[in-house]
């Protein structure tokens, strides 16, 4: 398969968007749920990621709640432990409460940057890392303010130049981008720029209240494309929600994108990212119905509709990784209505084996982390109604 499937992920994150590299049959899974280790508790949080902040080749974890901006670094520890974390705050003040963030150089000296997104009044700003991460107030800088409703970011080098780009919607039926998605370009001067450049892909023709975006090349054209989720439901007063969608990019990405509907009738759309789900060669989609029941797949070329977890509510969050490093991609989520996290053993054909990570466990975010660094990803969670952050230890053997 040459370059059938193409992710973006910056050099310095402990992300992983495909396969890592197996550890061999000798591999054992305990069935019973991974150790949960709390980063922070009391407050509702609906987003947290994770990286390198403090270069020290540890990773830290940045969160949003109760109007504060929290930078948690690890502390040091035994083998025989998990870190403590260190509470350092970023930033503070009113609106700033964020939905959804990410990470990455935005500045290019060297070091990671958060990106955090509120919903409406929609607001994108962007924290540079100064020098000394730890010694105070890292600056803030506005991406943008005129999409509205924005609840998901997603970075991804969408005009091929080698550097990140970040995704954004303007979910909201207000001007001046109703029921839109946009791209947005890092500006050469990014410290003076009053805004980034923004790129309307999805140009009115995203109703229905959309949640998070997938990204990918999906036919195998070069180009990365993107894919995005509508809930619909009782406040989505157009009532042309409940679907999911992908926008192929052209050859210039600053002009119009071609929409491709993957499936409507879908209670609750929230998450979908791209994915060669049954080893094929063509890019399937793993989705959930993060305000309804379910997790699913659709099959490549016509979207057939395949069952991961059929009764699973509200799994408000999705990270396609290959969690058991058996050379394909696996999927995990955490359910806010049933307080579950689950991982999904994917047999490599499009079979699925569902795994119970986290009872009594909410969230709106879920990140695939080796934050342990034992080799494995583990599974860092925002918990909203939960009112946490935690990190869950996979229990490779």
């Amino acid at each position: 398969m040459k370059n059938r499937m193409r992710f973006f992920g910056s050099g310095r994150t402990f992300f992983v968007a495909a396969a890592i590299v197996a550890w061999g049959a000798a591999t054992v899974w305990a069935e019973e749920t991974w150790k949960k280790h709390v980063v922070h508790e009391g407050l509702h949080t609906s987003t947290a990621v994770a990286g390198d902040l403090t270069r020290d080749g540890k990773p830290d974890v940045i969160s949003n709640s109760g109007g504060k901006t929290r930078l948690f670094v690890a502390q040091p520890a035994d083998k025989n432990t998990a870190p403590d974390w260190r509470e350092v705050i970023l930033a503070e003040g009113a609106g700033h409460d964020f939905i959804h963030s990410e990470l990455f150089d935005v500045d290019g000296d060297g070091d990671l940057d958060w990106i955090g997104a509120r919903y409406m009044p929609g607001l994108i700003i962007w924290l540079e890392q100064p020098a000394k991460p730890l010694a105070g107030k890292w600056t803030q800088r506005i991406v943008d303010d005129q999409v509205n409703g924005i609840h998901g970011l997603l970075k991804g080098d969408i005009d091929g130049d080698g550097k990140p780009d970040l995704i954004a919607n303007s979910a909201q039926p207000l001007k001046p981008f109703p029921n839109s998605a946009a791209w947005l370009r890092v500006p050469k001067d990014v410290h003076q720029a009053e805004r980034w450049e923004r790129f309307i892909f999805a140009k009115e023709d995203a109703p229905g209240l959309s949640h998070y975006f997938g990204v990918g090349d999906v036919n195998g054209d070069g180009r990365l494309d993107i894919s995005l989720g509508a809930k619909g439901g009782p406040q989505d007063e157009s009532k042309s929600g409940e679907w999911f969608a992908y926008w192929e990019a052209p050859k210039d990405p600053t002009g119009p994108w071609k929409k491709t509907l993957i499936a409507n009738n879908q209670p609750g759309a929230t998450n979908i990212q791209p994915a060669d789900v049954n080893g094929d060669g063509k890019t399937d989609f793993i989705a959930t119905r993060g305000h309804g029941r379910g997790v699913i797949w659709f099959e490549a070329p016509d979207w057939r509709e395949h069952v991961i977890h059929e009764t699973l509510l509200e799994a408000h969050s999705l990270v396609v990784v290959d969690v058991d490093a058996d050379g394909d991609l696996d999927a995990a989520t955490c359910a806010y209505g049933d307080r579950q996290a689950f991982w999904f053993e994917n047999d490599g054909k499009g079979k699925f084996k569902n795994h119970l990570v986290a009872a009594d466990q909410a969230a709106y975010d879920i990140r695939a982390v080796d934050i342990d660094l034992d080799g494995d990803l583990d599974l860092l969670i925002a918990g909203q109604l939960s009112k946490n952050v935690v990190w869950c230890e996979n229990p490779r053997k």
